[in-house]
């Protein structure tokens, strides 16, 4: 009869061996954890404490002795000690800190601050820690935390500081804006960056430009906004050099002008980053449109001079031969006897009766019609869309106001008449001076036929 087999039995010294097998691998296991943390945390500059809060121990690491550079039996472990090693200016915080900490009113307790090292130098640290246990009305008893080096990183954080306090500075020390204008892909627009520049230039504060543009349109002269956002959006399609000239009507400065410069670059999110310069341009506008008016205006009587007169006439008689349909009258107007009154009465009443026809022929003048001063006595005059008998009435009338309003000197009149030649613009001209001419001719008749008359060429 065959009996079943026997189990294998494993004797209580085998179940020894196997779980001392698995303590010893446990242990090494964990040892191997250790170094790697501490390899960890002595690489990265970081030491660990441990507070006792009920007793006021505090427990450091080798690691973190290291740091302030004491030797491993060189710290107490009082924490009143480790309050005196925190700067003077940083005792306040971190203490308010820990203090909201244990008081529930934080998860964790997290603090840059400088501490004093033991060659009474400062380094600025970072601590991070949290209460671990509680007793049961909730008043802490352990915490445990890090503390890393990070002096090099604040240095580098202050030098970058330093650079951007210096260069801000620099820019708001500019006469002028020195900006970051942003145009994102569903056409808003932002300043991203606005230098204390904006103030004198609209006005606004960067403020009120760092998240829309509305306050900065609102300010642009109606008549040249549409330019001055056609002027962005072409820069920014091509990715051209930004340049504008606009007007600005402040709460505080009233009309300026303002010149733009800028320099476009896509981004990858498809909006467009312009960095420029906005400058007020003001005085420089007034001195252009003074010099346009002395290279135009006649300064004594106001009117065109004769190279600007000619300018508008050859306009008018291209106008005449585009369109075929056109007329034109020319007029030569001459002062009679102008050298007698500056021989009789002296130069300043020439001069005032020059200025006293000026205005009466102006007056006359229609929207379209022209007139300048083109010799010393000599006028000329052109009467857009006027034929011969127009213009003739026209200079009628002229005589007749210069009859109607004399000109005094003191408590003397004046004698003043004045001869007229009229002639019409021909579409076949070669030039506007042929017309000219035809009127010239007409008033040199005039002046010999007795003056203060009017012929017709």
């Amino acid at each position: 009869m065959l009996t079943p087999a026997e189990p294998d039995l494993v004797s209580p010294q085998s179940s020894l061996d196997i779980a001392d097998t698995q303590d010893r691998s446990a242990q090494e296991a964990l040892r191997e954890s250790e170094k790697r943390m501490a390899l960890a945390l002595s690489g990265s500059a970081t030491g660990v404490w441990d507070r006792n809060v009920t007793t006021g121990e505090i427990h450091y690491s080798s690691g973190w002795k290291a740091i302030l550079g004491y030797a491993e039996h060189e710290l107490s472990n009082r924490i009143d000690d480790s309050y005196e090693r925190l700067h003077p200016d940083d005792r306040a915080y971190v203490k308010s800190t820990i203090q909201a900490h244990f008081d529930q009113q934080t998860e964790s307790y997290e603090v840059e601050h400088r501490i004093r090292c033991k060659d009474g130098s400062y380094k600025w640290i970072c601590s991070r820690g949290k209460v671990v246990s509680r007793d049961s009305e909730g008043r802490p008893l352990r915490m445990v935390g890090t503390t890393t080096d990070i002096s090099a990183m604040r240095a580098m954080s202050d030098k970058l500081q330093h650079t951007v306090d210096l260069m801000t500075s620099l820019t708001d020390e500019v006469p002028g804006l020195v900006f970051q204008y942003r145009l994102m892909p569903d056409a808003t627009s932002f300043f991203s960056y606005a230098s204390a520049g904006i103030r004198d230039i609209y006005e606004l504060t960067p403020e009120q430009v760092a998240t829309h543009t509305e306050a900065i349109n609102a300010l642009i002269h109606p008549e040249d906004l549409a330019a001055y956002r056609s002027s962005f959006d072409l820069s920014a399609a091509n990715l051209t050099p930004w340049h504008c000239e606009y007007r600005v009507q402040l709460p505080r400065q009233g009309l300026r002008w303002r010149q733009g410069d800028a320099k476009p670059r896509q981004l990858e999110d498809g909006s467009t980053l312009w960095h420029g310069f906005i400058t007020d341009v003001t005085e420089r506008k007034r001195i252009e449109a003074e010099l346009q008016e002395f290279a135009t205006v006649d300064y004594l009587t106001q009117l065109p001079n004769r190279r600007h007169f000619m300018m508008q006439i050859e306009a008018e008689l291209a106008l005449i031969q585009r369109t075929g349909d056109r007329c034109a009258a020319v007029l030569m107007c001459d002062l009679d006897h102008f050298k007698t009154i500056n021989d009789r009465w002296g130069h300043a009443v020439g001069d005032q009766a020059l200025k006293h026809f000026a205005t009466i022929l102006s007056d006359q003048l229609g929207e379209t019609d022209l007139a300048g001063r083109v010799g010393g006595e000599e006028f000329a005059v052109v009467l857009s869309g006027a034929d011969i008998a127009e213009a003739t009435a026209f200079a009628r009338q002229m005589q007749q106001r210069i009859e109607e309003t004399p000109l005094l000197a003191g408590d003397q009149r004046i004698p003043l008449t004045v001869s007229v030649g009229v002639a019409a613009m021909h579409a076949n001209d070669d030039s506007a001076h042929s017309s000219l001419s035809r009127s010239d001719l007409a008033l040199y008749r005039a002046k010999k036929n007795g003056r203060n008359r009017i012929e017709c060429h």
